[in-house]
């Protein structure tokens, strides 16, 4: 989305590297196995699903453990894995509500004016006319745009990330 971001978005236990970015991003959940084999519903929280389709290798739960994939689809909505090593439905209920993630180096590239929601958190949000209105502590995806909320002296204000509202993001000057 434009000026928004994107939602893959980092889990607060999700290791940093040195540079402050988070190491995984997450890009679904598990909703529940989906027949006797260990495939995997996953409910996708990723604004290109078809990534799912051209995945080789995922991180699942708060552990990040490694699965390779060996087949990956999408059917009614969601997305449905095949993990290397899940070879029954016992198997798989094991990872039922486990998050998803990609490693950091496999984050999809954003477009100009694209973020991702780990990004913009902390940033301070200021006026046009150079009045801080606080810090953004959270970007809440809405499905039409995403709503950041900043925690400032005032106390909590909520931001469409949409041009009108959100003029400019420097990420670099904080």
């Amino acid at each position: 989305s434009v000026e928004g971001g994107v939602s893959a978005s980092p889990l607060d236990d999700s290791p940093a590297s040195e540079s402050g970015q988070p190491t995984y991003l997450v890009i679904g959940r598990i909703a529940a196995p989906r027949g006797v084999k260990g495939e995997l519903r996953v409910k996708i929280e990723t604004e290109d699903p078809e990534r799912f389709e051209f995945l080789r290798v995922v991180y699942l739960g708060t552990k990040f453990t490694r699965f390779q994939v060996g087949r990956a689809r999408l059917h009614g909505g969601q997305a449905l894995l095949q993990l290397v090593g899940l070879q029954d439905r016992n198997a798989a209920e094991r990872w039922r509500g486990a998050y998803v993630h990609v490693h950091i180096k496999d984050a999809l590239p954003l477009a100009k004016d694209e973020y991702y929601h780990y990004q913009i958190k902390g940033l301070v949000a200021v006026t046009v006319e150079g009045e801080m209105l606080g810090r953004v502590v959270e970007v809440l995806p809405t499905g039409a745009n995403d709503v950041y909320l900043i925690d400032g002296e005032k106390g909590e204000l909520l931001l469409p990330a949409i041009k009108d509202v959100i003029i400019k993001i420097d990420a670099d000057a904080g």
